[in-house]
């Protein structure tokens, strides 16, 4: 997927700094009570903005709070808008954009009171940018015009090239290419007459995207290309990781495989190098994409499992992150508990022996009176940490398989599995690229996630066990980890059940004239290795060529139909619940000639 560049444009009064001897310098003029209060707030607004709201977000929150209430106690509004914006900032780098716009927002009214124009015009921009990843772009589009109208009273001409290129990018997404293109070129004029080479390089790889979009193949190249070298002068990677990925994507769509296999692995290389996982992901897809049209299947599936592992890093390392969290308070909870116990018990005791002194008689009374405090503390205690635990043991049995997850807590590693029968389910969805064009990516993962759960909930009804997903795939297994003897019967009836829903969905889109998905899905029985990926961030999947051949009869398969191999028909040839329809042998690749048969339900 080619993709432009778009950037927030927060302004701040104090030059760019790299080095972190300046930044401890900051550090020390803030804590330096000798300093004037306003250079204090400063020298915080310049360590925050520079050494944490891009690499460390949180702290830049926390940071920012502290700035805020400094210079609202000292009524510097300025400060405090700037304290705003960087909040704003660092959760939208989080990706909350509620958090970030309800910041930018307090930051519009502080900077609009004050009568800040320019910051004004800034906040406008950033505001727009969150409601564009959104998806509501009427309002981006809003925004961006407002903050445009601004800079050109002000006659900010950086602030004119940026806003006239976020507001391209809105015609751009909306299918305007002739608006978009004239709108990057305005931008480009602009910051060709200031000498902002970034902004340069930025604006000729947004008017590439737009001309490959348009087919013109050789005008994209020729400005991807002119984008490429000024970002390899600036030295701007991120920027140089785009381009190639852009220029390798070009490549696979002219058919030109091979270059377009050293443009993606450039860019991979380059995104992994600087830890951009969109990028890398971007990167990965293009190569997996561009190995199995050239029937590299090897090389293929290599890249199709790294593009798992990054698609699910995100999902893995929150959930990890949140395992961890529950287990430590856990742990402490049980150490509190047994803190708290001891010393109540000493007073308790301290206390008996008090009155034992003084009420011998009464020993009796206060024994079972110690009995019962003891008892109330215990079950208290446990009825807390036992809630605690429920919730982590919750959210491994999300991750991975019951029986699994038992077996890791036991031993503290789960050995690999030989499974003899297993039915394997592929499923993808057809054009999906093409139909990721039509949608925006908030309606197209709305729709993914629909779809998805919906196979979700179909698996758990039939007993299968959901594996993963791979972009718009979806791959799951019955008979495994515990084995069973219909499996095969399981997963075909889910597979109908899946095809049914998409049917559905199908005819309720058309219905009201909006793009829909249609579903190819394949099924295979064989043996597999089964077992956990990985000693730190757990996935449990599943190995062997009869993952391969039940993703070959998705591939070989036809939309709206369950496409099955020989070994799963035989299994259940004498089902009456089905019926099936030989294909003959079909060429799959890789594999050769395999026997193919659709199933139906028997009605």
């Amino acid at each position: 997927m080619q993709k432009v560049t778009l950037l927030m444009f927060l302004v701040f009064s104090c030059a760019l700094m790299n080095a972190q001897t300046e930044l401890d310098s900051l550090f020390i003029t803030w804590q330096d009570h000798t300093k004037t209060d306003s250079s204090r707030a400063k020298a915080l607004d310049d360590y925050i903005w520079f050494g944490y709201v891009h690499s460390k977000p949180d702290s830049a929150i926390v940071l920012s709070d502290t700035l805020f209430e400094f210079s609202r106690k000292l009524g510097i509004k300025k400060i405090m808008a700037n304290a705003l914006n960087m909040k704003g900032a660092a959760y939208y780098i989080k990706s909350d954009y509620p958090n970030a716009l309800k910041n930018h927002q307090y930051s519009l009214k502080i900077k609009e009171e004050i009568g800040n124009k320019r910051g004004v015009a800034s906040s406008l921009n950033n505001i727009g940018l969150i409601y564009k990843n959104q998806g509501n772009y009427t309002q981006a589009l809003e925004y961006w015009n407002r903050s445009l109208k601004i800079y050109e009273e002000l006659e900010d001409k950086r602030g004119i090239a940026f806003s006239k290129g976020n507001i391209g990018i809105i015609y751009r997404t909306q299918g305007n290419y002739p608006l978009a293109l004239d709108y990057y070129k305005q931008s480009l004029k602009i910051r060709e007459e200031i000498e902002d080479n970034k902004g340069i390089a930025e604006s000729l790889n947004n008017i590439g995207v737009i001309n490959f979009y348009q087919g013109n193949y050789k005008l994209a190249l020729d400005y991807y290309e002119r984008s490429l070298k000024i970002q390899e002068e600036i030295e701007d990677e991120n920027g140089m990781a785009l381009s190639l990925g852009n220029i390798g994507e070009l490549y696979k769509t002219k058919g030109a495989f091979k270059d377009a296999i050293a443009m993606c692995q450039r860019s991979f290389n380059l995104s992994k190098e600087i830890g951009d996982i969109d990028q890398q992901k971007d990167a990965c897809s293009c190569l997996y994409e561009t190995y199995k049209i050239m029937g590299k299947d090897y090389k293929a599936l290599e890249f199709h499992e790294q593009l798992t592992v990054l698609n699910d890093s995100l999902f893995n390392e929150a959930n990890t992150k949140k395992m961890t969290q529950l287990e430590m308070q856990y742990d402490f909870d049980k150490k509190e508990a047994a803190t708290q116990m001891e010393q109540e018990k000493k007073d308790v005791i301290a206390a008996q022996e008090l009155k034992r002194k003084n009420l011998e008689r009464n020993g009796f009374i206060a024994g079972f009176a110690v009995v019962l405090l003891f008892a109330g503390i215990f079950f208290r205690q446990r009825n807390r940490i036992g809630k605690e635990k429920d919730r982590s043991e919750e959210l491994l049995l999300n991750i991975l398989p019951e029986e699994v997850a038992e077996e890791l807590k036991e031993k503290g590693h789960s050995e690999a599995q030989l499974i003899e029968h297993v039915t394997v389910l592929f499923t993808d969805f057809k054009g999906f690229t093409a139909l990721s064009e039509q949608l925006s990516p908030k309606e197209l993962v709305e729709d993914l996630h629909t779809c998805f759960s919906e196979f979700d909930r179909i698996c758990e009804k039939y007993g299968i066990e959901k594996i993963k997903t791979i972009g718009d795939s979806y791959m799951a297994a019955g008979g495994l980890p515990s084995v069973n003897n219909t499996h095969a019967q399981d997963v075909v009836k889910a597979t109908l059940e899946m095809a049914e829903v998409i049917e559905k969905t199908k005819a309720e889109k058309t219905a009201t004239n909006q793009p829909f998905f249609e579903v190819r899905i394949g099924v295979h029985t064989g043996p597999v290795v089964a077992g956990i990926v990985g000693v730190k961030k757990f996935q449990y999947d599943i190995w062997g060529d009869t993952v391969n051949t039940a993703s070959r009869m998705e591939s070989s398969g036809e939309v709206g139909k369950v496409n099955v191999s020989e070994s799963t028909y035989t299994l259940l040839k004498d089902d009456k619940s089905f019926t099936f329809e030989s294909r003959g042998k079909i060429q799959a690749k890789g594999k050769g000639e395999i026997e193919m048969y659709f199933v139906e339900k028997n009605i």
